[in-house]
């Protein structure tokens, strides 16, 4: 009885969330440099007119919001997945290098062939990847070590950091088209939103499916493996689940840190360690996050 409670009260928070998530999602699209009443953002949402508020509101503000939301999720799914498998509550997609290596790809698109600006985003995905690569080789010895994979990741990271920097002082004097380091939504359009959301989808399914794996993990390796779980291979897995949620929110959106270190732990707080609903909670708080900062 006491577990069932225990179940209901978590569902409920998770359904609190969502409502303030919807909430925080009508009021970032009502915000801008035109002012929309809140009335006339669902009336648009809702209806099918064609006035400048409701262009205003579907092809600008939308998916500006919706893509904000999906790379919150990808960034806190990323950093709940890697503190769990590496079992460091520091760890974030920026830990292995995930986010250096888009950051490098892209930047090296911009700085060094400015006219092929349209293929940022695949570059990055690309460059996030291949770091991803680059510290699985590393830290493989035997199998994966959470210890030698957060060194590796800490090395590889501060190496292509090194190169971002070397980049931007040989080409200072298009320092100012480089921006997207900073990361951002701005000019955010649905193509945006095409390109990450099948990500966010999969990611997300895969992490919630995943929760059983995490949640025995988190019992130590002698116990894991007592109870069958292939320790080696689950967490090959999920770095690379991690490693891709991370990659496809940082190629749309750039370089947003703090997310994937911050949200997981906020969740953990509010509807505790069990993975089957700290997944959720943690997609729900980061599409929150993103968002309202986003807004404000």
């Amino acid at each position: 009885m006491g577990a069932e409670k225990e179940g209901i009260k978590r569902l409920s928070l998770l359904l609190f969330m969502a409502a303030f998530l919807a909430f925080f999602a009508v009021l970032s699209v009502s915000q801008g440099a035109a002012q929309i009443d809140l009335q006339s953002v669902i009336q648009a949402l809702c209806g099918d007119g064609q006035s400048t508020t409701d262009q205003i509101i579907r092809n600008i503000r939308l998916p500006r919001t919706v893509t904000g939301m999906f790379v919150g999720i990808n960034l806190a799914l990323s950093g709940a997945v890697l503190q769990a498998v590496m079992k460091n509550p520091l760890a974030d997609p920026h830990i292995i290098g995930v986010s250096s290596g888009a950051g490098l790809a892209g930047i090296a698109v911009m700085l060094i062939f400015p006219a092929y600006t349209s293929f940022i985003v695949p570059a990055a995905f690309c460059g996030a990847m291949a770091a991803a690569g680059l510290v699985y080789v590393l830290a493989w010895k035997n199998g994966i070590r959470p210890v030698r994979l957060i060194l590796a990741g800490v090395a590889v990271s501060a190496l292509l950091g090194a190169c971002i920097s070397g980049l931007l002082i040989f080409y200072s004097d298009r320092v100012h088209g480089a921006l997207w380091m900073v990361g951002g939504l701005s000019a955010k359009s649905w193509v945006d939103v095409s390109l990450i959301w099948p990500y966010s989808l999969a990611g997300f399914l895969a992490a919630v499916g995943g929760a059983y794996y995490l949640n025995i993990l988190q019992l130590g390796d002698d116990t894991a493996k007592g109870l069958g779980l292939n320790t080696e291979l689950t967490r090959v897995v999920f770095t690379a689940l991690a490693a891709v949620l991370a990659a496809s929110a940082v190629s749309v959106a750039g370089l947003l840190g703090f997310v994937g270190l911050i949200v997981p732990h906020v969740a953990r707080l509010i509807i505790g360690t069990d993975y089957r609903y700290l997944m959720p909670a943690s997609a729900l708080l980061g599409a929150m996050l993103v968002t309202l900062s986003d807004t404000l």
